[in-house]
């Protein structure tokens, strides 16, 4: 089985054959998802007691299943946050798989750990931390959210343990209300409540709605209700609307009340890079945590979110090393293992494809390629803005931009997107907005042209 024999060469020369055709193809294939009876019927039984050969294997993929998924880095895929990966970050996602590392570990992937902590400097420095903050790559912002709020539990019930204060009977953390729904997924595994502070017209989080929040929770519940809130979560580019929480205003009331400020930047904190957009983020250097996706907005595939601390030491003592006496042997002086900075032991270096990219690009081509996606949303707001039969729901502040088309329910935007989606052309579907279904542009892709837009938004007239 093991043997790099004439078939498995064979097999070698497939593959990358087929990675170069994927990868040559300019725009990709849209394709569009199948039924499970559909691809029952296309494709059979794929798993057998003597197996179909790796041939067989990759012509099934290619021929059937891969065509039943929807490509992410189309360029008229505007749905959800798709994604843009390089081509460098693509193929040495290969030599990831290749290469059989395990980062976990200093001892066993120091190479590809270092390499990973070198893209985590680079982020780092965007935000303003200091030399000593750190990190890890983990698969998504669900886990990486879960993770910086775990660590601020921990940090606040030490707090409370040193000063001799007694645990509160529930945990609580606090944000905005347009913040993402992984946030509430958290709440649920960590047994903790969250309190939704309702955002301002724009949508943001703000210093003083935050403050009147947590001055109505001491008057309700007493001082040891605001022991118990251990954090508040600032959201730099909600996926609904791209919109940045008021980080500046966050910071100083959490500050003031010695409150962890954790900031889930999935998807908006990659224009950190843009020139145009970096005041957005004022405040992001004294925060405590934040995440970014770069499978969302800084060009590598899926997944690989970036979990950064101000001070790795305290989340290190809340996730710490796992305890097992054949573990013992990592946990040497100076070791920066990475699992013991997030929530799981096992995990490969998500974080080299992202790496690879920014070594070969330079980091200026990175802020050039985020500019002109913000470039190709201000000319969408302005396209509809010229339309008579589309509005602005709000001024995009990044790449997101949601509208309405006049006089449409619920059913046109359906049968508008499922149109678009069977006819190959783009994948744009409807979301909801204060019980309304209007529609929704996510622009992380630089190959999406004004040209685009304009032809999708004509499919509308």
């Amino acid at each position: 089985m093991h043997r790099f024999d004439a078939q498995a060469a064979d097999l070698v020369r497939a593959i990358c054959d087929f990675a170069r055709v994927r990868l040559g193809f300019d725009p990709v294939p849209l394709d569009a998802p199948l039924s499970w009876d559909e691809l029952a019927a296309a494709v059979g039984s794929t798993i057998t007691a003597e197996g179909i050969g790796g041939r067989r294997a990759l012509e099934v993929f290619d021929e059937e299943l891969s065509r039943a998924c929807i490509s992410t880095d189309h360029p008229r895929n505007l749905a959800f946050i798709p994604a843009a990966p390089t081509k460098a970050a693509v193929l040495f996602d290969l030599v990831v798989g290749a290469s059989s590392i395990y980062a976990g570990s200093w001892m066993e992937g120091a190479g590809a750990v270092f390499a990973e902590n070198e893209a985590l400097r680079w982020l780092s420095d965007l935000a303003g931390f200091p030399a000593c903050a750190g990190g890890l790559f983990v698969p998504g912002g669900t886990v990486g959210n879960l993770s910086a709020l775990a660590a601020a539990r921990h940090a606040a019930r030490s707090r409370l343990t040193a000063a001799g204060r007694p645990t509160p009977p529930r945990w609580r953390f606090v944000c905005g209300a347009e913040a993402h729904s992984s946030l509430y997924q958290a709440a649920t595994v960590l047994d903790t409540e969250v309190v939704v502070v309702p955002t301002d017209d724009a949508g943001r989080l703000t210093g003083p709605l935050l403050a009147e929040a947590l001055d109505r929770l001491a008057e309700q519940d007493g001082a040891q209700a605001v022991d118990g809130v251990f954090a508040v979560v600032a959201t730099a580019g909600t996926t609904q609307f791209g919109t940045v929480d008021d980080i500046r205003g966050v910071v100083d009331v959490c500050q003031a009340r010695g409150l962890w400020v954790h900031v889930d930047g999935a998807y908006g904190l990659a224009a950190l890079a843009a020139a145009s957009t970096h005041s957005l983020f004022d405040g992001i250097a004294e925060t405590d945590s934040f995440i970014v996706d770069p499978h969302k907005w800084l060009f590598a595939p899926f997944d690989a979110c970036a979990l950064v601390y101000r001070d790795p030491a305290v989340a290190r003592a809340a996730h710490g090393p796992q305890r097992a006496g054949y573990l013992e042997v990592l946990d040497s002086a100076g070791a920066w293992n990475p699992s013991d900075y997030a929530i799981g032991l096992s995990r490969r270096a998500r974080g080299l494809p992202f790496w690879f990219s920014l070594a070969t690009h330079g980091t200026l081509a990175y802020g050039r390629a985020i500019e002109s996606t913000l470039a190709t949303a201000r000319a969408a707001a302005l396209q509809i803005a010229a339309l008579p039969y589309v509005e602005l729901v709000r001024e995009p502040q990044l790449s997101i931009v949601v509208f309405r088309r006049l006089g449409w329910q619920a059913a046109d935007y359906q049968r508008w997107s499922e149109n678009l989606l069977r006819d190959g052309f783009a994948f744009v579907p409807p979301t909801v907005h204060e019980g309304e279904t209007v529609a929704r542009f996510a622009i992380v892709n630089p190959r999406t042209t004004v040209d685009d837009i304009g032809a999708i938004l004509a499919t509308m007239a």
